[in-house]
C-alpha cells in the first residue's frame, strides 16, 4: 500500500519538523489539499505556502485542487515540481480537456469524485487518467468520520479499471486509519492520503509505516 499523509493536519505553526519526519518516514508522497472557499466551504493554503512546502520536502507532491476551475493552476502547480494534479470531476465541465492540459504540463492526472458521485461517472476518461482519488468523507475538511460506502465505491472502480485495462491507481482520502485502510486495501485501493491519523498519532512515522503493511 502506498500512502500519502495529508498536510493539511500538519502544526501550521511550525511546518518544518513535521516536514523533516516526512522526509525520514517511508511515505510515499506528500497530500496537499488545496481548498478556496468556494468549490468547498474552507479556504487552506495558497502558493506561496506550497512553495515553501516544496521546497524542504523530498517526498513526491500529490496536489488536490478543490478549486473551482483547477485548469487556470496548471502551470504554478508545475512549477512547484508536483508529480500529480488532481482535479474533481464535479469542478470540470470540460474534464477531458483539463487531463490532457495536465498530461501536456509534465504531470501525472488525477481526478476526484465526491462521495454523491458514482463511479459510473467516470467510464469515459478512465483510460486517459492515472489516478482517481475517491473522497471517503465530505471534502473540505480534515478530522471526518468515514463514510462507509466508499469501500463499495473502491471495488466498483476496481472493476471499471479492470474491465477497461486503465492503468489508473485508486486512492482513497477521507477518515482513513488501521481499520478502514484494512477495508480499502481489501477493496482494491492502491494509495491512502491520511491526515490527522498521522499527523496525531504519537509516532506519526511507525503510524505511517503500519499504513504501508496494509
Amino acid at each position: 500500500m502506498l500512502v500519502s499523509p495529508s498536510l493539511l493536519s500538519a502544526d501550521f505553526g511550525n511546518l518544518a519538523p513535521d516536514l523533516e519526519m516526512i522526509n525520514a518516514s517511508e511515505a510515499d508522497y506528500l497530500h496537499l489539499d488545496v481548498m478556496d472557499g468556494v468549490f468547498v466551504p474552507n479556504i487552506s493554503f495558497g502558493f506561496p505556502v506550497m512553495k515553501a512546502v516544496a521546497q524542504r520536502c523530498k517526498k513526491p507532491l500529490d496536489v488536490h485542487l478543490m478549486i473551482v476551475k483547477p485548469e487556470n493552476w496548471i502551470s504554478q502547480i508545475r512549477d512547484l515540481g508536483a508529480e500529480i494534479m488532481n482535479v474533481h470531476q464535479e469542478a470540470c465541465p470540460q474534464l477531458h480537456s483539463v487531463v490532457q492540459r495536465i498530461h501536456a504540463a509534465g504531470m501525472k492526472a488525477g481526478v476526484t469524485i465526491n462521495p454523491a458521485t458514482p463511479v459510473n461517472t467516470l467510464v469515459d476518461i478512465i483510460e486517459d487518467v492515472d489516478l482517481v482519488l475517491i473522497m471517503s468523507v465530505n471534502p473540505g475538511f480534515g478530522g471526518q468520520k468515514f463514510i462507509p460506502h466508499a469501500v463499495k465505491k473502491v471495488r466498483e472502480l476496481r472493476n471499471l479499471i479492470d474491465a477497461t485495462g486503465s492503468k489508473a491507481k485508486i486512492e482513497v482520502d477521507g477518515g482513513v486509519n488501521l481499520e478502514t485502510g484494512k477495508l480499502l486495501a481489501e477493496a482494491g485501493a492502491d494509495i491512502l492520503v491520511a491526515g490527522s491519523f498521522v499527523f496525531g498519532a504519537e509516532n506519526p512515522a511507525e503510524t505511517i509505516k503500519k499504513l504501508r503493511s496494509l
